[in-house]
Protein backbone atom coordinates (compact mmCIF):
# COMPACT_ATOMS: atom_id res chain seq x y z
CA UNK A 1 0.00 0.00 0.00
CA UNK A 2 1.42 3.36 -1.02
CA UNK A 3 2.13 5.93 1.75
CA UNK A 4 -0.46 8.22 0.15
CA UNK A 5 -3.21 5.69 0.80
CA UNK A 6 -5.38 5.56 3.93
CA UNK A 7 -3.72 4.30 7.11
CA UNK A 8 -5.48 0.93 7.24
CA UNK A 9 -4.51 -1.71 9.83
CA UNK A 10 -4.15 -4.53 8.92
CA UNK A 11 -2.93 -3.57 5.46
CA UNK A 12 -5.24 -4.70 2.64
CA UNK A 13 -4.07 -6.51 -0.47
CA UNK A 14 -4.84 -3.68 -2.87
CA UNK A 15 -6.17 -0.13 -2.69
CA UNK A 16 -6.98 1.66 -5.92
CA UNK A 17 -7.85 5.33 -6.21
CA UNK A 18 -11.06 5.63 -8.18
CA UNK A 19 -11.48 9.41 -8.44
CA UNK A 20 -10.92 12.58 -6.44
CA UNK A 21 -13.28 13.31 -3.59
CA UNK A 22 -15.57 10.85 -1.94
CA UNK A 23 -19.07 9.80 -0.99
CA UNK A 24 -20.76 11.75 1.85
CA UNK A 25 -22.52 9.80 4.59
CA UNK A 26 -25.37 11.75 6.18
CA UNK A 27 -28.04 10.81 8.73
CA UNK A 28 -30.35 10.06 5.78
CA UNK A 29 -27.96 7.77 3.87
CA UNK A 30 -29.92 4.57 3.13
CA UNK A 31 -28.65 1.05 3.80
CA UNK A 32 -29.55 -2.04 1.80
CA UNK A 33 -28.47 -5.46 3.11
CA UNK A 34 -28.68 -8.40 0.74
CA UNK A 35 -29.34 -12.00 1.78
CA UNK A 36 -26.71 -13.37 4.17
CA UNK A 37 -25.38 -9.99 5.33
CA UNK A 38 -27.49 -9.65 8.47
CA UNK A 39 -24.60 -9.61 10.96
CA UNK A 40 -22.99 -6.68 9.18
CA UNK A 41 -26.30 -4.83 8.86
CA UNK A 42 -26.92 -5.20 12.58
CA UNK A 43 -23.37 -4.11 13.42
CA UNK A 44 -23.65 -1.03 11.22
CA UNK A 45 -26.92 -0.04 12.87
CA UNK A 46 -25.80 -0.79 16.43
CA UNK A 47 -22.18 0.40 16.35
CA UNK A 48 -21.23 2.60 13.41
CA UNK A 49 -24.59 4.37 13.25
CA UNK A 50 -24.60 5.57 16.88
CA UNK A 51 -20.95 6.63 16.65
CA UNK A 52 -21.61 9.02 13.77
CA UNK A 53 -25.32 9.80 14.16
CA UNK A 54 -26.30 7.78 11.08
CA UNK A 55 -29.87 6.42 11.02
CA UNK A 56 -29.40 4.20 7.96
CA UNK A 57 -33.01 4.21 6.67
CA UNK A 58 -33.84 1.17 4.52
CA UNK A 59 -32.60 1.30 0.94
CA UNK A 60 -32.96 -0.92 -2.11
CA UNK A 61 -30.56 -3.00 -4.15
CA UNK A 62 -30.61 -0.29 -6.81
CA UNK A 63 -29.77 2.49 -4.35
CA UNK A 64 -26.92 4.60 -5.72
CA UNK A 65 -26.83 7.23 -2.99
CA UNK A 66 -26.34 4.87 -0.08
CA UNK A 67 -24.59 1.83 1.35
CA UNK A 68 -25.15 -1.67 -0.09
CA UNK A 69 -24.11 -5.04 1.33
CA UNK A 70 -24.12 -8.22 -0.72
CA UNK A 71 -22.53 -11.62 -1.14
CA UNK A 72 -20.41 -12.42 -4.17
CA UNK A 73 -19.60 -16.09 -4.72
CA UNK A 74 -16.67 -15.22 -6.98
CA UNK A 75 -14.76 -14.12 -3.86
CA UNK A 76 -13.16 -16.35 -1.23
CA UNK A 77 -15.32 -16.76 1.91
CA UNK A 78 -13.50 -14.13 4.03
CA UNK A 79 -12.53 -11.89 1.11
CA UNK A 80 -14.25 -8.59 0.43
CA UNK A 81 -14.38 -5.79 -2.10
CA UNK A 82 -15.16 -2.30 -0.81
CA UNK A 83 -16.00 0.01 -3.68
CA UNK A 84 -16.68 3.73 -3.26
CA UNK A 85 -17.32 5.08 -6.74
CA UNK A 86 -18.72 8.37 -8.08
CA UNK A 87 -22.45 8.11 -8.51
CA UNK A 88 -22.62 4.61 -7.03
CA UNK A 89 -22.33 5.18 -3.27
CA UNK A 90 -20.62 2.52 -1.16
CA UNK A 91 -20.82 -1.19 -1.86
CA UNK A 92 -19.30 -3.94 0.26
CA UNK A 93 -19.28 -7.37 -1.37
CA UNK A 94 -18.00 -10.42 0.44
CA UNK A 95 -17.42 -14.01 -0.52
CA UNK A 96 -19.33 -14.94 2.64
CA UNK A 97 -20.97 -13.16 5.57
CA UNK A 98 -17.60 -12.81 7.30
CA UNK A 99 -16.08 -11.14 4.25
CA UNK A 100 -18.82 -8.50 4.24
CA UNK A 101 -18.21 -7.92 7.97
CA UNK A 102 -14.46 -7.44 7.48
CA UNK A 103 -15.20 -4.99 4.70
CA UNK A 104 -17.33 -2.99 7.14
CA UNK A 105 -14.37 -2.83 9.53
CA UNK A 106 -12.33 -1.26 6.75
CA UNK A 107 -15.12 1.22 6.04
CA UNK A 108 -15.05 2.22 9.70
CA UNK A 109 -11.32 2.97 9.52
CA UNK A 110 -11.83 5.08 6.39
CA UNK A 111 -14.33 7.23 8.32
CA UNK A 112 -11.79 8.37 10.90
CA UNK A 113 -11.37 7.89 14.67
CA UNK A 114 -14.81 9.37 15.47
CA UNK A 115 -16.29 6.19 14.00
CA UNK A 116 -14.79 4.27 16.95
CA UNK A 117 -16.73 6.14 19.61
CA UNK A 118 -20.04 5.29 21.28
CA UNK A 119 -21.85 8.52 20.37
CA UNK A 120 -21.31 11.47 18.02
CA UNK A 121 -18.75 14.02 19.12
CA UNK A 122 -19.55 16.22 16.12
CA UNK A 123 -23.33 15.93 15.69
CA UNK A 124 -24.61 16.68 12.22
CA UNK A 125 -21.18 16.51 10.60
CA UNK A 126 -21.06 14.94 7.14
CA UNK A 127 -18.64 12.02 6.88
CA UNK A 128 -16.96 11.46 3.54
CA UNK A 129 -15.69 8.08 2.44
CA UNK A 130 -12.88 8.61 -0.09
CA UNK A 131 -13.40 7.20 -3.56
CA UNK A 132 -11.44 3.97 -3.40
CA UNK A 133 -11.65 0.32 -4.32
CA UNK A 134 -10.23 -1.95 -1.61
CA UNK A 135 -9.82 -5.62 -2.43
CA UNK A 136 -8.69 -7.82 0.39
CA UNK A 137 -8.60 -11.29 1.91
CA UNK A 138 -6.72 -12.88 4.82
CA UNK A 139 -3.51 -14.88 4.62
CA UNK A 140 -4.44 -17.21 7.51
CA UNK A 141 -7.76 -18.73 8.52
CA UNK A 142 -6.94 -18.79 12.27
CA UNK A 143 -6.22 -15.27 13.54
CA UNK A 144 -6.48 -15.37 17.26
CA UNK A 145 -6.06 -13.97 20.73
CA UNK A 146 -5.86 -16.08 23.87
CA UNK A 147 -7.29 -14.40 26.97
CA UNK A 148 -6.29 -15.99 30.28
CA UNK A 149 -9.17 -15.23 32.63
CA UNK A 150 -8.17 -17.93 35.12
CA UNK A 151 -5.21 -16.22 36.80
CA UNK A 152 -6.99 -12.87 37.01
CA UNK A 153 -10.70 -12.87 36.26
CA UNK A 154 -11.96 -10.60 33.49
CA UNK A 155 -15.61 -9.66 34.01
CA UNK A 156 -18.03 -10.46 31.19
CA UNK A 157 -18.17 -6.84 30.03
CA UNK A 158 -14.40 -6.91 29.56
CA UNK A 159 -14.59 -10.04 27.42
CA UNK A 160 -17.28 -8.48 25.22
CA UNK A 161 -15.07 -5.40 24.89
CA UNK A 162 -12.15 -7.54 23.75
CA UNK A 163 -14.36 -9.26 21.18
CA UNK A 164 -15.10 -5.81 19.76
CA UNK A 165 -11.38 -5.00 19.74
CA UNK A 166 -10.64 -8.28 17.98
CA UNK A 167 -13.30 -7.59 15.36
CA UNK A 168 -11.84 -4.14 14.71
CA UNK A 169 -8.54 -5.86 13.86
CA UNK A 170 -10.11 -8.68 11.78
CA UNK A 171 -9.19 -11.37 14.31
CA UNK A 172 -11.55 -14.34 14.31
CA UNK A 173 -10.64 -16.79 17.12
CA UNK A 174 -10.90 -16.14 20.86
CA UNK A 175 -9.00 -18.85 22.75
CA UNK A 176 -10.73 -18.64 26.14
CA UNK A 177 -8.48 -19.96 28.95
CA UNK A 178 -11.13 -20.70 31.57
CA UNK A 179 -9.48 -22.96 34.17
CA UNK A 180 -6.15 -23.21 35.95
CA UNK A 181 -4.60 -23.71 39.38
CA UNK A 182 -5.57 -20.18 40.39
CA UNK A 183 -9.23 -20.24 39.45
CA UNK A 184 -12.14 -22.04 37.74
CA UNK A 185 -14.21 -19.52 35.77
CA UNK A 186 -17.11 -21.41 34.15
CA UNK A 187 -20.29 -22.59 35.86
CA UNK A 188 -20.83 -26.36 35.61
CA UNK A 189 -24.27 -27.14 36.97
CA UNK A 190 -23.62 -30.75 37.96
CA UNK A 191 -20.46 -29.76 39.86
CA UNK A 192 -21.36 -26.53 41.70
CA UNK A 193 -18.28 -26.50 43.95
CA UNK A 194 -16.10 -25.79 40.91
CA UNK A 195 -17.28 -22.19 41.16
CA UNK A 196 -18.41 -22.09 44.79
CA UNK A 197 -14.90 -23.09 45.93
CA UNK A 198 -12.73 -23.09 42.84
CA UNK A 199 -13.47 -19.61 41.48
CA UNK A 200 -11.80 -17.58 44.23
CA UNK A 201 -8.57 -17.49 46.21
CA UNK A 202 -7.78 -15.89 49.55
CA UNK A 203 -4.82 -13.82 48.34
CA UNK A 204 -2.62 -13.33 45.27
CA UNK A 205 1.11 -13.14 44.67
CA UNK A 206 1.94 -9.64 43.42
CA UNK A 207 4.44 -9.88 40.59
CA UNK A 208 6.64 -12.86 39.77
CA UNK A 209 6.48 -15.86 42.09
CA UNK A 210 9.84 -14.82 43.63
CA UNK A 211 8.34 -11.49 44.69
CA UNK A 212 7.91 -10.98 48.47
CA UNK A 213 4.73 -8.96 47.84
CA UNK A 214 1.15 -10.16 48.26
CA UNK A 215 -2.26 -8.72 47.57
CA UNK A 216 -4.35 -9.88 50.54
CA UNK A 217 -7.69 -9.01 48.93
CA UNK A 218 -9.57 -12.20 48.00
CA UNK A 219 -9.80 -12.54 44.23
CA UNK A 220 -12.45 -14.36 42.26
CA UNK A 221 -15.27 -14.45 39.78
CA UNK A 222 -16.84 -16.75 37.24
CA UNK A 223 -19.16 -16.75 34.24
CA UNK A 224 -22.63 -18.18 34.60
CA UNK A 225 -23.81 -20.43 31.82
CA UNK A 226 -25.92 -17.60 30.45
CA UNK A 227 -22.85 -15.35 30.54
CA UNK A 228 -21.05 -17.91 28.39
CA UNK A 229 -23.98 -18.15 25.99
CA UNK A 230 -23.99 -14.37 25.69
CA UNK A 231 -20.24 -14.24 25.01
CA UNK A 232 -20.49 -16.96 22.35
CA UNK A 233 -23.47 -15.28 20.68
CA UNK A 234 -21.79 -11.86 20.77
CA UNK A 235 -18.67 -13.38 19.20
CA UNK A 236 -20.70 -15.14 16.50
CA UNK A 237 -22.28 -11.85 15.48
CA UNK A 238 -18.71 -10.67 14.86
CA UNK A 239 -17.66 -13.84 13.04
CA UNK A 240 -15.38 -14.86 15.89
CA UNK A 241 -15.16 -18.49 17.02
CA UNK A 242 -14.69 -19.03 20.77
CA UNK A 243 -12.47 -21.99 21.66
CA UNK A 244 -12.78 -22.88 25.37
CA UNK A 245 -9.84 -24.29 27.30
CA UNK A 246 -10.43 -26.70 30.19
CA UNK A 247 -6.96 -27.61 31.47
CA UNK A 248 -6.04 -31.27 32.15
CA UNK A 249 -4.19 -33.10 33.66
CA UNK A 250 -1.95 -30.35 35.05
CA UNK A 251 -2.88 -26.79 36.02
CA UNK A 252 -5.83 -28.26 37.93
CA UNK A 253 -5.46 -27.32 41.61
CA UNK A 254 -8.60 -25.16 41.61
CA UNK A 255 -10.64 -28.20 40.53
CA UNK A 256 -8.91 -30.44 43.09
CA UNK A 257 -9.55 -27.87 45.83
CA UNK A 258 -13.26 -28.10 44.98
CA UNK A 259 -13.35 -31.90 44.54
CA UNK A 260 -10.37 -33.48 46.38
CA UNK A 261 -11.10 -36.94 44.95
CA UNK A 262 -9.77 -35.68 41.59
CA UNK A 263 -6.22 -35.52 42.96
CA UNK A 264 -3.68 -38.16 43.86
CA UNK A 265 -5.13 -38.91 47.27
CA UNK A 266 -2.70 -41.75 48.01
CA UNK A 267 0.21 -39.31 47.77
CA UNK A 268 -1.15 -35.95 48.97
CA UNK A 269 -3.81 -34.87 51.44
CA UNK A 270 -5.86 -33.24 48.71
CA UNK A 271 -8.56 -32.20 51.19
CA UNK A 272 -6.11 -29.63 52.56
CA UNK A 273 -5.51 -27.98 49.18
CA UNK A 274 -6.92 -24.53 48.42
CA UNK A 275 -7.07 -22.62 45.15
CA UNK A 276 -3.45 -21.71 44.43
CA UNK A 277 -2.40 -18.15 45.25
CA UNK A 278 0.95 -17.99 43.45
CA UNK A 279 2.41 -18.70 40.01
CA UNK A 280 4.54 -21.33 38.33
CA UNK A 281 4.25 -25.06 37.63
CA UNK A 282 2.08 -26.72 40.24
CA UNK A 283 2.91 -30.25 41.45
CA UNK A 284 -0.73 -31.11 42.19
CA UNK A 285 -2.15 -32.81 39.11
CA UNK A 286 -5.21 -34.91 38.34
CA UNK A 287 -5.23 -38.60 39.22
CA UNK A 288 -5.46 -40.91 36.16
CA UNK A 289 -8.55 -42.67 37.49
CA UNK A 290 -11.94 -43.54 36.09
CA UNK A 291 -13.43 -41.11 38.63
CA UNK A 292 -11.43 -38.27 37.08
CA UNK A 293 -12.31 -39.30 33.52
CA UNK A 294 -16.04 -39.47 34.28
CA UNK A 295 -15.90 -36.13 36.11
CA UNK A 296 -14.31 -34.30 33.19
CA UNK A 297 -16.59 -36.00 30.70
CA UNK A 298 -19.43 -34.47 32.70
CA UNK A 299 -17.71 -31.08 32.60
CA UNK A 300 -17.17 -31.33 28.85
CA UNK A 301 -20.77 -32.37 28.17
CA UNK A 302 -21.87 -29.01 29.54
CA UNK A 303 -19.02 -27.19 27.78
CA UNK A 304 -20.07 -28.62 24.41
CA UNK A 305 -23.61 -27.38 24.96
CA UNK A 306 -22.38 -23.90 25.85
CA UNK A 307 -19.92 -23.72 22.93
CA UNK A 308 -21.85 -25.24 20.01
CA UNK A 309 -19.83 -26.34 17.02
CA UNK A 310 -21.94 -24.23 14.67
CA UNK A 311 -21.66 -21.00 16.69
CA UNK A 312 -20.21 -19.17 13.69
CA UNK A 313 -22.38 -21.00 11.18
CA UNK A 314 -25.98 -20.65 10.02
CA UNK A 315 -27.49 -20.88 13.51
CA UNK A 316 -25.85 -17.56 14.29
CA UNK A 317 -28.26 -16.02 11.77
CA UNK A 318 -31.41 -17.46 13.28
CA UNK A 319 -32.47 -14.02 14.49
CA UNK A 320 -31.77 -12.26 11.21
CA UNK A 321 -34.59 -10.06 9.93
CA UNK A 322 -36.62 -11.31 6.93
CA UNK A 323 -34.68 -8.95 4.66
CA UNK A 324 -31.45 -10.78 5.54
CA UNK A 325 -32.10 -14.55 5.47
CA UNK A 326 -29.38 -16.98 6.44
CA UNK A 327 -27.14 -18.12 3.58
CA UNK A 328 -26.76 -21.80 2.75
CA UNK A 329 -24.21 -23.83 4.69
CA UNK A 330 -22.04 -24.15 1.59
CA UNK A 331 -21.35 -20.42 1.61
CA UNK A 332 -19.47 -20.55 4.91
CA UNK A 333 -15.71 -20.64 5.05
CA UNK A 334 -13.83 -23.45 6.74
CA UNK A 335 -12.91 -21.05 9.53
CA UNK A 336 -16.38 -21.64 10.99
CA UNK A 337 -15.18 -25.14 11.86
CA UNK A 338 -12.89 -23.60 14.48
CA UNK A 339 -15.90 -23.49 16.80
CA UNK A 340 -15.68 -27.30 16.83
CA UNK A 341 -12.38 -27.16 18.74
CA UNK A 342 -12.05 -27.70 22.48
CA UNK A 343 -8.68 -26.94 24.06
CA UNK A 344 -7.65 -29.30 26.85
CA UNK A 345 -4.30 -27.75 27.82
CA UNK A 346 -1.99 -30.72 28.38
CA UNK A 347 1.03 -28.57 29.25
CA UNK A 348 3.34 -28.43 32.24
CA UNK A 349 2.15 -31.60 33.99
CA UNK A 350 4.78 -32.74 36.52
CA UNK A 351 4.86 -36.51 36.94
CA UNK A 352 6.25 -36.73 40.50
CA UNK A 353 2.90 -37.55 42.10
CA UNK A 354 2.17 -40.21 39.48
CA UNK A 355 5.58 -41.79 40.13
CA UNK A 356 4.79 -41.96 43.84
CA UNK A 357 1.17 -43.08 43.41
CA UNK A 358 0.31 -46.79 43.60
CA UNK A 359 -2.94 -45.99 41.78
CA UNK A 360 -1.13 -44.32 38.90
CA UNK A 361 1.48 -47.07 38.71
CA UNK A 362 -1.23 -49.73 38.59
CA UNK A 363 -2.91 -47.84 35.74
CA UNK A 364 0.38 -47.78 33.84
CA UNK A 365 0.79 -51.54 34.35
CA UNK A 366 -2.80 -52.38 33.48
CA UNK A 367 -2.57 -50.40 30.25
CA UNK A 368 0.84 -51.80 29.37
CA UNK A 369 2.33 -48.31 29.14
CA UNK A 370 6.04 -47.54 29.18
CA UNK A 371 6.07 -44.74 31.72
CA UNK A 372 4.36 -41.65 33.12
CA UNK A 373 4.77 -39.71 29.87
CA UNK A 374 2.85 -42.46 28.11
CA UNK A 375 0.21 -42.22 30.83
CA UNK A 376 -0.33 -38.57 30.01
CA UNK A 377 -0.58 -39.43 26.32
CA UNK A 378 -3.25 -42.02 27.21
CA UNK A 379 -5.09 -39.43 29.30
CA UNK A 380 -5.11 -36.89 26.45
CA UNK A 381 -5.97 -39.60 23.92
CA UNK A 382 -9.02 -40.57 25.93
CA UNK A 383 -10.48 -37.09 25.56
CA UNK A 384 -9.43 -36.82 21.94
CA UNK A 385 -11.51 -39.89 21.21
CA UNK A 386 -14.36 -38.78 23.45
CA UNK A 387 -14.57 -35.42 21.65
CA UNK A 388 -14.24 -37.01 18.21
CA UNK A 389 -17.23 -39.28 18.95
CA UNK A 390 -19.24 -36.09 19.43
CA UNK A 391 -18.05 -34.41 16.26
CA UNK A 392 -15.56 -32.15 18.00
CA UNK A 393 -11.79 -31.70 17.72
CA UNK A 394 -9.22 -31.62 20.48
CA UNK A 395 -6.49 -29.01 20.47
CA UNK A 396 -3.77 -28.71 23.10
CA UNK A 397 -0.39 -27.24 23.88
CA UNK A 398 2.54 -28.90 22.13
CA UNK A 399 3.34 -31.26 25.06
CA UNK A 400 0.40 -33.38 23.88
CA UNK A 401 2.65 -34.62 21.06
CA UNK A 402 4.66 -36.65 23.57
CA UNK A 403 3.75 -40.30 23.17
CA UNK A 404 1.73 -39.74 20.02
CA UNK A 405 -1.44 -37.83 19.23
CA UNK A 406 -4.80 -39.00 17.95
CA UNK A 407 -5.65 -38.27 14.30
CA UNK A 408 -7.63 -35.07 13.91
CA UNK A 409 -6.19 -33.43 17.03
CA UNK A 410 -4.41 -30.11 16.61
CA UNK A 411 -1.52 -28.43 18.39
CA UNK A 412 -0.88 -24.96 19.80
CA UNK A 413 2.89 -24.59 19.40
CA UNK A 414 4.05 -22.46 22.34
CA UNK A 415 7.56 -23.71 23.23
CA UNK A 416 9.11 -22.18 20.15
CA UNK A 417 8.61 -23.51 16.62
CA UNK A 418 9.69 -27.13 17.20
CA UNK A 419 6.32 -28.42 18.36
CA UNK A 420 4.59 -26.90 15.38
CA UNK A 421 7.12 -28.35 12.97
CA UNK A 422 6.80 -31.83 14.50
CA UNK A 423 3.01 -31.63 14.52
CA UNK A 424 2.73 -30.48 10.91
CA UNK A 425 5.13 -33.17 9.73
CA UNK A 426 3.02 -35.74 11.58
CA UNK A 427 -0.09 -34.58 9.75
CA UNK A 428 -1.66 -32.43 12.50
CA UNK A 429 -3.03 -28.93 12.15
CA UNK A 430 -1.05 -26.26 13.97
CA UNK A 431 -1.60 -22.84 15.49
CA UNK A 432 1.73 -21.03 15.87
CA UNK A 433 2.06 -19.05 19.10
CA UNK A 434 5.70 -19.38 20.29
CA UNK A 435 6.17 -17.76 23.69
CA UNK A 436 9.42 -16.06 22.69
CA UNK A 437 7.61 -14.05 20.04
CA UNK A 438 3.89 -13.60 20.71
CA UNK A 439 3.36 -13.93 24.47
CA UNK A 440 2.06 -10.45 25.13
CA UNK A 441 2.58 -10.61 28.89
CA UNK A 442 6.30 -10.40 28.04
CA UNK A 443 7.91 -6.98 28.36
CA UNK A 444 7.94 -4.45 25.53
CA UNK A 445 11.21 -2.70 26.37
CA UNK A 446 14.35 -3.23 28.45
CA UNK A 447 13.95 0.06 30.29
CA UNK A 448 13.65 0.10 34.09
CA UNK A 449 10.23 1.77 33.91
CA UNK A 450 8.59 -1.19 32.14
CA UNK A 451 5.94 -2.57 34.52
CA UNK A 452 6.52 -6.07 35.97
CA UNK A 453 9.03 -7.11 33.31
CA UNK A 454 8.51 -10.71 32.17
CA UNK A 455 10.52 -12.68 29.62
CA UNK A 456 12.33 -11.42 26.55
CA UNK A 457 11.89 -7.94 25.15
CA UNK A 458 9.31 -8.09 22.37
CA UNK A 459 8.82 -4.70 20.77
CA UNK A 460 6.12 -3.67 18.33
CA UNK A 461 8.63 -4.20 15.53
CA UNK A 462 9.58 -7.64 16.84
CA UNK A 463 5.96 -8.78 16.68
CA UNK A 464 5.56 -7.21 13.24
CA UNK A 465 8.49 -9.28 11.97
CA UNK A 466 7.18 -12.54 13.46
CA UNK A 467 6.67 -15.24 10.82
CA UNK A 468 4.18 -17.99 11.71
CA UNK A 469 5.27 -20.54 9.07
CA UNK A 470 8.62 -22.20 9.81
CA UNK A 471 10.91 -22.05 6.80
CA UNK A 472 11.86 -25.73 7.07
CA UNK A 473 8.34 -26.98 6.34
CA UNK A 474 7.50 -28.32 2.89
CA UNK A 475 4.61 -26.60 1.10
CA UNK A 476 2.35 -29.53 2.02
CA UNK A 477 3.29 -29.37 5.71
CA UNK A 478 3.11 -25.57 5.73
CA UNK A 479 -0.51 -25.92 4.64
CA UNK A 480 -1.25 -27.45 8.05
CA UNK A 481 -0.42 -24.16 9.77
CA UNK A 482 -3.94 -22.90 10.38
CA UNK A 483 -2.62 -19.55 11.49
CA UNK A 484 -1.38 -17.78 14.54
CA UNK A 485 -2.48 -16.15 17.75
CA UNK A 486 -1.12 -13.90 20.48
CA UNK A 487 -1.37 -15.18 24.06
CA UNK A 488 -2.17 -12.78 26.90
CA UNK A 489 -1.42 -14.56 30.18
CA UNK A 490 -2.71 -12.72 33.21
CA UNK A 491 -0.46 -13.50 36.18
CA UNK A 492 0.75 -9.88 36.24
CA UNK A 493 -2.18 -8.20 34.48
CA UNK A 494 -4.70 -7.78 37.24
CA UNK A 495 -7.17 -5.39 35.60
CA UNK A 496 -8.35 -4.02 32.25
CA UNK A 497 -5.74 -1.26 32.10
CA UNK A 498 -2.89 -3.71 32.65
CA UNK A 499 -4.25 -6.10 30.01
CA UNK A 500 -4.60 -3.22 27.55
CA UNK A 501 -1.04 -2.09 28.21
CA UNK A 502 0.44 -5.50 27.51
CA UNK A 503 -1.77 -6.35 24.53
CA UNK A 504 -1.74 -3.06 22.64
CA UNK A 505 -0.34 -1.88 20.33
CA UNK A 506 1.34 -5.23 19.69
CA UNK A 507 -1.94 -6.98 18.89
CA UNK A 508 -2.31 -4.65 15.92
CA UNK A 509 1.03 -5.92 14.60
CA UNK A 510 0.02 -9.54 15.15
CA UNK A 511 -3.27 -8.85 13.35
CA UNK A 512 -1.37 -7.62 10.29
CA UNK A 513 0.94 -10.64 10.40
CA UNK A 514 -2.11 -12.92 10.49
CA UNK A 515 -4.15 -11.09 7.86
CA UNK A 516 -1.89 -9.39 5.35
CA UNK A 517 0.24 -10.84 2.57
CA UNK A 518 3.54 -9.60 4.00
CA UNK A 519 7.01 -10.27 2.58
CA UNK A 520 9.72 -12.11 4.50
CA UNK A 521 10.32 -10.65 7.98
CA UNK A 522 13.50 -8.76 7.12
CA UNK A 523 11.81 -7.19 4.09
CA UNK A 524 8.71 -5.90 5.88
CA UNK A 525 8.22 -2.15 5.77
CA UNK A 526 8.01 -1.40 9.48
CA UNK A 527 8.38 2.35 8.81
CA UNK A 528 5.13 2.25 6.83
CA UNK A 529 3.45 0.25 9.59
CA UNK A 530 4.56 2.88 12.12
CA UNK A 531 3.12 5.58 9.85
CA UNK A 532 -0.23 3.81 9.76
CA UNK A 533 -0.09 3.17 13.49
CA UNK A 534 0.16 6.92 14.09
CA UNK A 535 -3.42 7.11 12.80
CA UNK A 536 -4.41 3.86 14.46
CA UNK A 537 -3.46 5.17 17.91
CA UNK A 538 -6.24 7.75 17.51
CA UNK A 539 -8.69 4.91 16.87
CA UNK A 540 -7.46 3.12 19.98
CA UNK A 541 -7.83 6.38 21.93
CA UNK A 542 -11.43 6.64 20.78
CA UNK A 543 -12.03 3.06 21.90
CA UNK A 544 -10.57 3.82 25.33
CA UNK A 545 -7.65 1.38 25.01
CA UNK A 546 -4.90 2.01 27.57
CA UNK A 547 -2.11 0.96 25.20
CA UNK A 548 1.62 1.39 25.77
CA UNK A 549 2.62 4.72 24.19
CA UNK A 550 5.49 4.56 21.68
CA UNK A 551 7.65 6.68 24.01
CA UNK A 552 7.18 4.33 26.95
CA UNK A 553 4.86 3.86 29.92
CA UNK A 554 3.02 6.81 31.37
CA UNK A 555 3.59 7.43 35.09
CA UNK A 556 0.42 5.61 36.13
CA UNK A 557 1.26 2.61 33.94
CA UNK A 558 4.44 1.82 35.85
CA UNK A 559 4.68 -0.66 38.73
CA UNK A 560 7.81 0.37 40.67
CA UNK A 561 9.01 -2.24 43.12
CA UNK A 562 6.96 -5.15 41.73
CA UNK A 563 9.37 -7.93 40.81
CA UNK A 564 9.23 -9.48 37.35
CA UNK A 565 11.30 -12.13 35.59
CA UNK A 566 13.17 -10.46 32.72
CA UNK A 567 15.32 -12.57 30.41
CA UNK A 568 18.23 -10.79 28.76
CA UNK A 569 19.34 -11.15 25.17
CA UNK A 570 17.51 -12.04 21.99
CA UNK A 571 15.00 -14.91 22.09
CA UNK A 572 15.74 -18.10 20.17
CA UNK A 573 14.38 -18.04 16.67
CA UNK A 574 13.36 -21.70 16.70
Amino acid sequence: MSPVEPALVPAPRTVEGAAPGGFPLTPDTPLWAGPGTGTTERWLRSTLGPALGLRFPPGTEDTRDGLRLRLDDTLAPEAYRLAVLPGRGVEIAGGGPAGVFWGAQTLRQLLGPDAFRKAPVRPGATRTVPHRIVEDEPRFRWRGLMLDVARHFMPKEGVLRYLDLMAAHKLNVLHFHLTDDQGWRIEIERYPRLTETGSWRARTKLGHRASPLWNDTPHGGHYTQDDIREIVAYAAERHIAVVPEIDVPGHSQAAIAAYPELGNTDVVDTSSLAVWDTWGINPNVLAPTDTTLRFYEGVLEEVLELFPADATGPSAFASAPPSSPAPPVSSFSSFSSFSSFVHIGGDECPKDQWRASDVAQKRIADLGLADEDALQSWFIGHFAGWLAERGRRLIGWDEILQGGLAPGAAVSSWRGYAGGVAAARAGHDVVMCPEQHVYLDHRQDAGPEEPVPIGYVRTLEDVYRFEPVPAELTPEDAGRVLGTQANAWSEVTENQARVDYQVFPRLAALAEVAWSALPAPAERDFADFERRMAAHYRRLDALGVAYRPPAGPLPWQRRPGVLGRPIDGAPPQR
